[in-house]
C-alpha cells in the first residue's frame, strides 16, 4: 500500500522523489523489526 500510494503521488507531482522517500522508509523499518526480533530471539533462546 505503501509504495501504491507513493506512485500515485509521483505521477500527480511527475518526480521520483515520493518512491525515493517510501523505500527508504521500507528499509528502514524492516530494518528496526529485524533487530528487534533478533534481540527478542536471543532473549529467548533455550540453547544458551
Amino acid at each position: 500500500e505503501m509504495f501504491t500510494i507513493a506512485k500515485q503521488i509521483a505521477a500527480t507531482y511527475a518526480n521520483l522523489i515520493p518512491l525515493f522517500v517510501a523505500g527508504i522508509f521500507y528499509y528502514v523499518f524492516n530494518f528496526l523489526v529485524a533487530f528487534v526480533m533478533e534481540l527478542i530471539e536471543k532473549r529467548l533462546s533455550y540453547y544458551k
